[in-house]
């Protein structure tokens, strides 16, 4: 004999937000699970009991609350705060009416935090916003953080990510060891992703036959750059081309296995025509994994106000059938390689000022990248395309960014 108990409008509103609720000894906060404050609650918190005076996840917690407003140093971490100590109270973030000092925020971003660990919370995040589907462009490079390279050396902490540039998340982040290059470190990465259905776009450094192999046999796609590293493919495809290139200026028609498309943009104060080339001639000669089509292409800028023009040829490979990407799809997906440099890099770099903040000590250069990426994911997935902008917006109203953090949904819906 089973009973049936019927629940009220109420009755389901006390347990939703007893499932949101925090341990209210630590802030009082309400979040939801799976928001990016309840990851923050899983880092590891490595100091002593002794003199602690802050939660680990209140002091994300401000941190990430500054940077969103505006703030790229420790110093001016804790100046925000301090000068918003009423009303981060009342909005119970803070436990009490006092702030850390910058050097509070120094130790944690220099000793407290590992960075293995926080990447590995992050990426998880990360991914549970990931959608998945076909033909999701995965953009995979490298960036070296100038901020943290000491003095008299020649390089700091190098950082490879994947990046989807459709959605503003960059799924996994890895540093690469100073002994090392990317290509030791890319596969690793691609095997905390998912692969299948994606297409993973990379310059010639990634153009590597064992990375090709892992992402075709997860169920994904490659577009590969090929340059002087892999001499023996760049010179077939090259031989290829250098017939097609000389009929089309003789005005002669292109072979039977190659198709030509042309695209002219202007904007940005430039003209830019891209010219792309692509065969299949070459698929049984190259010994490259699942090698589908070969491309050759060339890109002519021009600036009008500067009487000036660049050219560039490059040549590359990718394992899409013509089917799957025929000339002017190929040539929109080499565009979209670029948006891990202008919707991540750039961001960081510039809005974020990445490189000009000096972080030399211990982990806090990587773990501020950490933070950077946080910043860039959290405003793009909301629907913030200028990050300036919205950074003004969130230091004003630091409780739209406080929602950021503590919800799963858009607050901007």
């Amino acid at each position: 004999m089973s009973t049936k108990t019927e629940e009220t409008g109420e009755d389901q509103k006390d347990y939703t937000n007893l499932a949101r609720q925090q341990d209210v000894t630590q802030t009082g906060l309400v979040f939801e699970i799976g928001s990016l404050y309840a990851y923050f609650q899983r880092v590891n918190d490595t100091r002593k009991p002794k003199g602690k005076r802050y939660p680990m996840v209140v002091l994300l917690l401000l941190m990430l609350l500054a940077k969103l407003s505006g703030e790229d140093t420790p110093s001016g971490m804790a100046d925000w705060v301090a000068h918003r100590i009423e009303v981060l109270f009342a909005m119970k973030i803070l436990p009490r009416k006092q702030t850390p000092s910058h050097m509070t925020y120094r130790r944690v971003l220099q000793d407290t935090l590992q960075p293995e660990e926080f990447e590995r919370l992050i990426s998880e995040f990360q991914q549970s916003r990931y959608e998945a589907g076909q033909e999701i462009v995965f953009s995979i490079d490298g960036k070296t953080l100038k901020g943290t390279i000491p003095g008299g050396e020649m390089r700091g902490t190098h950082l490879l990510s994947i990046f989807v540039p459709q959605q503003g998340l960059v799924l996994v982040e890895a540093q690469v060891d100073r002994k090392e290059n990317e290509i030791v470190v890319a596969p690793k990465i691609l095997q905390q992703v998912p692969l299948s259905g994606a297409i993973v776009i990379g310059d010639a450094m990634h153009a590597q036959r064992e990375a090709s192999q892992q992402i075709v046999e997860a169920g994904g796609d490659y577009v590969w750059t090929i340059k002087g590293n892999q001499p023996r493919t760049e010179w077939a495809i090259q031989k290829l081309f250098v017939h097609e290139v000389c009929n089309l200026k003789q005005g002669a028609p292109l072979s039977k296995h190659c198709q030509r498309i042309v695209r002219v943009h202007k904007g940005h104060g430039r003209i830019e025509k891209r010219t792309l080339l692509v065969s299949t001639e070459l698929n049984d000669y190259l010994d490259w994994p699942a090698v589908a089509q070969v491309f050759r292409l060339e890109r002519e800028v021009w600036h009008p106000k500067y009487q000036g023009r660049r050219r560039e040829v490059v040549y590359g490979l990718t394992s899409l059938k013509p089917d799957e990407a025929p000339p002017e799809k190929l040539l929109a997906l080499t565009r979209q390689y670029w948006g891990i440099e202008n919707g991540l890099h750039y961001r960081r770099d510039v809005t974020l000022k990445e490189d000009a903040t000096r972080l030399t000590v211990g982990n806090s250069g990587h773990n501020m990248a950490v933070l950077n990426n946080l910043v860039v994911s959290l405003c793009l997935q909301a629907g913030l395309d200028n990050l300036a902008k919205a950074r003004r917006l969130f230091n004003a109203k630091p409780d739209l960014a406080l929602k950021l953090i503590t919800s799963m949904g858009n607050p901007f819906l």
